[in-house]
């Protein structure tokens, strides 16, 4: 499991408080076996002397064979606990002890419950930030995602992998039914089939009823099928999209009369509205890969004014990409000085593009030697705290960016703030911080500075919310299981494990010890526990020549 970042995932206080749970449960433990310890030793109201001199003696003759097997004995018994502590924490993400302590253990010991709430005004001024956590876990639509049948289909048949995972095709289905069909489509056979279509699972079903479609009528989102799925090259599918534009001009014109003739209508042609927008930027994109890059940005300017309340395809993000190719950078900083917004939502292209033209400005020239000798500059100061305000939104795009960590193919589904977004951002977008001089260079130098900013990134952000904790579990289900999913904040070993994996090895050394030089280990462990029962023996015998001898022997009889 790839980690990145360093601040740990619990707070200092929660950290403290098992601790304290567990100290707590380690001394009652020695307090309870040092009580049954006596009990056994005074259960015959015996002299004290005469007792630890029984006990003296039966250490004394323990041979070497004992401890070997006393030794041995632990250090399987903790050996097991520790395997078992490692499967439950490369499983569940947390220490099996140490959540039953918490569970279990802390209210028996006074514990207080950090879950339930401790006034209303707590309540309410949690309320915004698990809104914003629900909404940062959002699956989106990613604005660049590959062809099926040209790009992904063609990886799989070279590596024989599928690049995408069930959940993510599903969720396109579901976008493909929210997008292209509508009420009325059973009145208009073709959009009657494709309805079907689009909830088909297997591919070829899906192509087979485009095909019927086609042959009643021209419809559009049958061109949009065989163009994602069954065209192999990007200029068959160009091809496809620009039959399925004529098709779907006609039909917004047609539906754009009648939508004010009631609710079926503005149904029909709110999808008709999708249809033809998809459409459009599709054919960017086509113009886009096949290098008419110009070309593609003309269209998508011209489609976002056409069209400026569909937000939802995030068409500016794809005119990012395209302006960084012509390394049109004033545009860039146009666009984003128009999306890059408080009130808008962030994404990771906003965030490190911003980044990338403050760090253009200055990381020709950046040396981190002569930075520290003179300090940072205005200028490389703006690009240093743009790299950090990228790097908290995202903390998985420098090790893709870097090539640290190796990259696949995008899934047509991101998570924000996720590992499957910095792997579309960095696929697309790393070309770009190669062209720049230097930038590359000011990003491996300031990066990891932003994890001192934010040591618990999980409960407080520095300039954003505070890092959802949802994002590994929907990254594995979207992202396919050849991919390690990156994960952040990094996941610290639980104390246990290191205790068991400590105690483990010291029994286990001692047990080789013990068999191979026995009678020297004989005399240590003999000398050990004289010093360990030396206090308790001056005890004892303080205690009885204070007491009475008929008071203890009355106390030994009960």
């Amino acid at each position: 499991m790839a980690e990145v970042g360093s601040g740990g995932g619990g707070s200092l206080a929660e950290q403290l408080k098992s601790c304290i749970v567990w100290s707590w449960t380690y001394l009652w433990t020695l307090w309870f076996f040092l009580m049954l310890f006596l009990v056994y030793v005074l259960r015959v109201p015996l002299k004290i002397n005469d007792n630890l001199s029984t006990v003296s003696m039966f250490l004394n003759t323990l041979t070497p064979k004992f401890y070997v097997a006393l030794t041995g004995t632990s250090s399987l018994i903790s050996g097991l606990i520790l395997i078992f502590e490692w499967w439950y924490f490369r499983k569940y993400g947390t220490s099996f002890i140490e959540q039953v302590s918490v569970s279990h253990l802390r209210p028996l010991l006074g514990g207080v419950d950090n879950t339930a709430p401790s006034n209303s005004t707590s309540n309410n001024g949690d309320t915004d930030s698990n809104r914003q956590s629900v909404s940062e876990c959002k699956v989106w639509r990613n604005p660049l995602n590959l062809f099926r049948g040209a790009e992904y289909n063609r990886y799989t048949w070279v590596t024989g992998r599928e690049p995408l995972t069930y959940y993510d095709m599903n969720l396109s289905a579901q976008d493909h039914q929210t997008f292209f069909t509508c009420e009325t489509d059973h009145l208009r056979p073709a959009d009657a089939i494709m309805q079907k279509a689009w909830r088909e699972r297997n591919p070829q079903a899906r192509i087979s009823a485009a095909h019927e479609a086609l042959e009643l009528n021209e419809c559009a989102t049958a061109y949009i099928l065989l163009a994602e799925e069954e065209a192999t090259t990007i200029v068959e599918a160009e091809r496809l999209f620009k039959q399925a534009l004529k098709a779907g001009e006609v039909c917004y014109r047609r539906s754009q009369q009648l939508q004010h003739h009631g609710a079926q209508y503005e149904a029909q042609h709110r999808r008709d509205t999708n249809v033809l927008v998809y459409i459009k930027r599709r054919l960017a994109m086509c113009s886009r890969k096949l290098g008419r890059t110009r070309e593609a940005v003309k269209m998508m300017r011209d489609l976002m004014k056409e069209f400026p309340l569909l937000s939802m395809f995030n068409i500016h993000e794809n005119l990012l990409e395209a302006l960084l190719e012509l390394q049109a950078y004033a545009d860039v900083q146009a666009v984003l000085a128009k999306y890059d917004d408080i009130s808008l939502p962030k994404s990771a292209t906003i965030c490190y593009t911003a980044a990338l033209l403050k760090a253009r400005a200055v990381s020709d020239k950046f040396s981190p030697e002569a930075a520290s000798r003179r300090g940072l500059s205005t200028a490389e100061m703006n690009a240093v705290e743009a790299i950090h305000r990228a790097v908290e939104f995202n903390p998985h795009v420098p090790k893709y960016l870097l090539e640290m960590k190796s990259l696949i193919l995008p899934p047509e589904h991101i998570l924000k703030r996720g590992d499957s977004e910095a792997i579309a951002y960095a696929f697309f977008h790393l070309q770009h911080w190669k062209r720049v001089e230097g930038a590359l260079n000011l990003l491996h130098c300031t990066w990891e500075g932003t994890f001192r900013m934010i040591p618990y990134p999980l409960e407080k952000g520095h300039l954003f919310y505070p890092y959802p904790i949802c994002t590994e579990t929907a990254d594995r289900e979207l992202l396919p299981s050849f991919h390690e999913v990156s994960v952040y904040p990094k996941k610290e070993l639980p104390f246990f494990i290191l205790f068991t994996a400590g105690l483990c090895s010291f029994t286990a050394m001692l047990a080789l010890l013990t068999h191979q030089f026995p009678e020297l280990m004989g005399v240590f462990a003999k000398a050990f526990l004289s010093t360990l029962f030396a206090p308790l023996n001056f005890v004892m015998e303080k205690v009885e020549s204070i007491l009475p001898s008929s008071l203890w022997h009355q106390l030994t009889r009960i």
